[in-house]
This record gives structure tokens, C-alpha cells and sequence, in this order.
């Protein structure tokens, strides 16, 4: 399989193009890519939107993806294409739609497929409406936790003096919790949520001390 042109790169992987209907989302750590695509595969099957995978990865850490078009929700905030509300809204309306799915391999009939890194970053805005990308971090569990760890995500920007984005973090974040209501759980769900956003190794420093701050601001708006 010949790779095209670097597309992009994040925290820990790169996406490269293939041809013009597909890319390839290749990890530069030791992560299966396999059980990301049994994850995308299953919640394709229940409607949910993520981009097609195919088969024909050459390493256990590549995945082959149908090649989207549209901007990142991040990209179109910058840009000025999408209000920080509305932004908040389409985040907590994807969460709501993940959580009716059940779970792909636990057997509590409460867990739920989490996305555990749903951002404004991890949603393409498409044509065919959003879709949701990057699920190497999925698990299944109680939802709650889910829709907490996208509050501290981007609460974290919302109590960063320094970022310019920083009010409409807090904006997005109002119309999220507003969103997803009684979904959202603000005790053991965001506490597991942010223990887990601290132990990422992926953060800085600096992403770390703000994570204090980012659970203080999520409580106030309980």
C-alpha cells in the first residue's frame, strides 16, 4: 500500500492520504489499531457516525478509514463557522446518541460504548452532518464518566489565562452541560474522569496544572 501526503498528526498518531477516498491513521506508539476498528465497525452498525474502515492495514498499528471532507469542529470554531454554543450542543447531542448504544463486549446492562475523547478536535464537520474520529481511547462503562471527561477537556481551556480560546471554551462548555442535563454526573463520573485525564501522558505540564481548576468550573455549573 503506497502512502500519500502527511494530512495531519496528533498527539499520538499521523493520518496520511492513501488516494482521494481514503487515509491512513498510522500510531507512532504500540497501539492495536484493530480493537479501534472493532469499536468503529460496531457503532457504524448502530447508526452512529464515524468514518468506514477498511481492511488492508499492513501493521497492527495502522488503520485504513474512508477519507473525510469538512473541517475539524476545532478548525470551523477558529475560523468563526460555528459558535462556541453551538458547538457544545452538537458535542452533548453526539454523547446522548453514543450512550443509547449498548455495550459491544461487557455484560452490565448499564455500561455504554464511551468515546473517553470527545472534543471539538475529534469531530469532522462533514456534509453529511458531524462525525466522530480518534476512538483509540474507547472503553465501555458508565456514561456519565464519558460525558464528564469532554467537560474537563474542554474546561481545561476554559480556566487557561493565557489561551485566547479560553471564552469560548467556557461558552461551549455552559451549552455541553446545558445539553446533556441530567447525563452528565458530577460526582463519581467526573472524578473518574478526571483522574483519568491526569494520568495522560500525552498533556504537559502546564495542561496538568489546569486540570484542578477545569473540575472546580464543572462543579460550579452543577
Amino acid at each position: 500500500m503506497e502512502i500519500g501526503e502527511l494530512l495531519g498528526s496528533g498527539r499520538t498518531a499521523d493520518v496520511y492520504a492513501i488516494d482521494g477516498d481514503r487515509v491512513l491513521r498510522r500510531y507512532r506508539m504500540d497501539i492495536d489499531a484493530r480493537r479501534e476498528a472493532a469499536v468503529i465497525a460496531y457503532v457504524a452498525a448502530h447508526g452512529f457516525p464515524v468514518p468506514a474502515v477498511y481492511p488492508g492495514a499492513a501493521q497492527v498499528t495502522d488503520l485504513v478509514m474512508a477519507r473525510l471532507t469538512g473541517p475539524t469542529m476545532l478548525r470551523a470554531l477558529i475560523d468563526g463557522e460555528i459558535a462556541p454554543e453551538e458547538a457544545g450542543a452538537v458535542l452533548a447531542r453526539l454523547l446522548l446518541r453514543l450512550h443509547e448504544i449498548p455495550a459491544r463486549v461487557s455484560g452490565d446492562p448499564a455500561d455504554r460504548v464511551l468515546h473517553l475523547d470527545l472534543h471539538p478536535d475529534n469531530v469532522m464537520l462533514t456534509p453529511r452532518g458531524p462525525v466522530v474520529i480518534d476512538w483509540c481511547n474507547s472503553q465501555e462503562g458508565p456514561p456519565g464518566m464519558d460525558c464528564a471527561m469532554s467537560a474537563v477537556i474542554i474546561a481545561q481551556v476554559a480556566v487557561d489565562e493565557e489561551s485566547e480560546f479560553a471564552g469560548p471554551a467556557r461558552a461551549a462548555l455552559v451549552a455541553l452541560l446545558a445539553g446533556l442535563g441530567g447525563a452528565m454526573d458530577f460526582e463519581d463520573g467526573l472524578e473518574r474522569a478526571r483522574a483519568r485525564r491526569g494520568a495522560n501522558a500525552t498533556l504537559t505540564r502546564r495542561e496538568l496544572s489546569l486540570l484542578a481548576d477545569a473540575v472546580r468550573l464543572i462543579r460550579a455549573r452543577a
